[in-house]
């Protein structure tokens, strides 16, 4: 679902463990890492799009986890004009994203990267909370920032804000 300012509705999940690291999962084939995210379709509220992307992307149902948050509103991020695909109608120029904080409630090796068709991603791993922002695309980095400051709050013993490296 793409709006008429032109951003895709999508979905982005942190995953953390019991010890408030977070799920940091390797594009397939690439070198860029990110935490899993996906579109939001026309027949989905967000939630639904959450519990699909999470099973999809990670292999996880809905009660594997539990949702400790999610972002007030929505989060936007423009696409850098390589990356802008000018022969789709309507043209994408961004993501607008709900953030959600999920906490896994079953082991580890539950998580299943193969499950689809396609999958997105080729590995993980658990990272410090603030890690992300050190590694993720330059272009996702402040969407990235804002979601992890607002929901840090809700992960006990996670700093607040940043390193100042970051």
């Amino acid at each position: 679902m793409i709006d008429v300012d032109g951003y895709r509705a999508n979905v982005g999940i942190i995953l953390s463990n019991t010890d408030g690291r977070v799920l940091w999962a390797r594009r397939i084939g690439q070198q860029g890492w990110q935490f899993p995210q996906g579109g939001i379709k026309a027949d989905e509220d967000p939630l639904q799009a959450l519990y699909r992307e999470l099973h999809e992307e990670v292999g996880l149902q809905a009660d594997q986890v539990e949702v400790v948050g999610n972002t007030r509103g929505w989060l936007r991020y423009r696409l850098p004009k390589r990356f802008l695909r000018h022969d789709c109608s309507p043209m994408c120029i961004g993501q607008k994203q709900i953030w959600y904080l999920l906490r896994l409630q079953v082991s580890d090796l539950d998580v299943c990267l193969d499950l689809g068709d396609m999958p997105e991603f080729d590995g993980w791993r658990w990272v410090d909370y603030w890690q992300p922002l050190q590694e993720v695309i330059a272009f996702k980095r402040d969407v990235y920032r804002l979601a992890l400051e607002e929901l840090s709050p809700l992960l006990p013993g996670v700093p607040q804000r940043p390193p100042r490296s970051t």
